[in-house]
């Protein structure tokens, strides 16, 4: 049977402050006896009224993303791995992640309530575009923020992000060293900040090589299979067809490969395909090793991300953060020489 604050106070000779301030981490209580009351609370299984702690600190103890509600994110595993390791960390400080979804349309109104609402104490931004009015709205609120991916060459706000220009040079890198000259581009949206980081990555290793750049094989796909899949079938109808295929997202990369599996292409032999972020094994792509371009683990994203809002929401006064990390290329079946 679990003890109240008020019965943990009398076992330990304590005041209900000293205690309460004591299980809170205040500076003002000593190590030792932050340590006796931490020892004893976990002996009596005492559990904190969290609701009350909460309206004393003046604080939600949650964190708030917010996605596309039409992004197909719940169908992306690497997402939910991020989603795993936020909670995992978060979890650790008592605080809990609260997804909200929002058509990109309403996305602001959607923050707008979580901040007037006070239902968060911070907010992690997804999915960053080159010119982010969410950026600009959470920047002139004051609140606490940190965004996963950088906005153009901003840097007055902490993000965490992966070196994408690098990632899409890569990709043309190992397809030049291989023979292809004739290369197609399916990549997301635009106005997304990694797919125009990318983009431009994977146009200076062309002219960098010295290998032709076709517009006609540049083709623009919505974040979902059933884009990827429709993008392949355009790559597909072109003459002469292109050897090989860079695909910048993995969603769209799903529907890549299926579409060039239902035309009966020998993949890494007729056409090589490299995909960032690689396809996860439950697609049931049997007998395929998607060549990829890789960034660190999806769960330890989350995590970083978690521990540098934390900091954020802590250390209001300290400096933006800025955590960049390289991708790294891995090899599989469906890369091989041009024909």
């Amino acid at each position: 049977m679990s003890i109240d604050l008020k019965q943990l106070s009398a076992r330990l000779g304590l005041s209900q402050t000293t205690v309460s301030r004591a299980l809170n981490g205040y500076s003002d209580v000593s190590a030792k006896t932050r340590e006796r009351v931490a020892k004893m609370a976990q002996e009596l299984g005492y559990q904190p009224n969290l609701a009350a702690r909460r309206l004393a600190r003046g604080q939600a103890d949650a964190v708030g993303i917010v996605y596309p509600l039409d992004a197909g994110d719940l169908g992306d595993p690497n997402f939910l791995a991020v989603v795993e390791g936020m909670s995992d960390r978060l979890g650790a400080e008592q605080m809990d992640l609260l997804i909200a979804s929002a058509r990109e349309t309403d996305e602001l109104r959607t923050y707008d309530r979580l901040l007037r609402g006070g239902r968060v104490d911070g907010v992690i931004v997804a999915r960053t575009r080159v010119s982010d009015p969410r950026i600009d709205y959470l920047i002139q609120s004051g609140f606490p923020f940190v965004a996963y991916g950088r906005v153009g060459e901003r840097m007055d706000f902490s993000w965490f992000d992966f070196d994408n220009e690098a990632g899409g040079a890569l990709a043309v890198h190992e397809l030049g060293r291989r023979g292809h000259r004739d290369i197609a581009f399916v990549h997301a949206p635009p106005h997304l900040n990694f797919a125009r980081q990318r983009r431009s990555g994977f146009l200076r290793a062309l002219r960098e090589a010295g290998l032709p750049l076709r517009e006609e094989a540049m083709v623009e796909a919505s974040l979902s299979r059933r884009g990827g899949y429709a993008a392949a079938q355009r790559v597909l109808a072109l003459d002469p067809r292109p050897t090989a295929i860079f695909v910048d997202d993995n969603l769209c990369g799903i529907g890549v490969v299926r579409a060039l599996l239902d035309a009966q292409v020998a993949i890494g032999r007729d056409i090589s395909v490299i995909v960032y972020d690689g396809v996860p094994p439950d697609t049931l792509l049997t007998g395929q090793s998607i060549a990829a371009i890789e960034q660190p683990t999806a769960y330890e994203a989350g995590r970083t991300l978690a521990e540098m809002l934390l900091r954020v929401i802590r250390e209001p006064a300290a400096s933006p953060q800025h955590l960049l990390r390289r991708p790294v290329f891995v090899d599989g079946s469906s890369i091989g020489p041009a024909p």
